[in-house]
């Protein structure tokens, strides 16, 4: 396979750095003292994202997974890689539509279920087009709204 070359990913991660070997200068030209005792920073990205090129990141609009801890405008990191699972929270497509539910499945049909008592589950029976997007594997939100 003479010539061939593979293309991944863009993005490394900063794994391959110490912080020692990152070079920080102040005003002076020289770095501080402290700078030899300093911790490595923290990626997100090494830490929420387990599959890079199958992760997505949602913006959750609605509040019908509430009780979950999903509120509006929280930050949904989800894996297209996942088998779906009863018991996941999920992001379906439903007839076109993206919605974010619990999936759950019994011995004869299976459901979406809301986390939010306002909402009713859906039994997929009654639809055709149902498709699993992915598996939400962490959820971001402030503390304060």
């Amino acid at each position: 396979m003479e010539g061939e070359e593979f293309y991944g990913a863009a993005y490394k991660g900063s794994k391959q750095f110490k912080q020692q070997e990152v070079k920080t200068v102040n005003a002076t030209g020289f770095g501080a003292a402290a700078d030899d005792y300093m911790e490595r920073g923290i990626d997100l990205n090494e830490h929420l994202v387990r599959n890079k090129p199958a992760t997505y990141f949602f913006r959750m609009k609605g509040d019908a997974m509430r009780e979950a801890g999903i509120f509006d405008n929280d930050v949904l990191i989800v894996d297209r890689s996942l088998k779906l699972v009863s018991g996941k929270v999920i992001v379906a497509v439903l007839n076109g539509e993206l919605l974010v539910r619990r999936f759950h499945k019994n011995f004869s049909s299976a459901f979406l279920i809301p986390e939010n008592s306002r909402y009713k589950a859906i039994n997929l029976a009654e639809f055709s087009d149902f498709t699993m997007w992915g598996v939400v594997t962490y959820v971001i939100h402030p503390l304060s709204p």
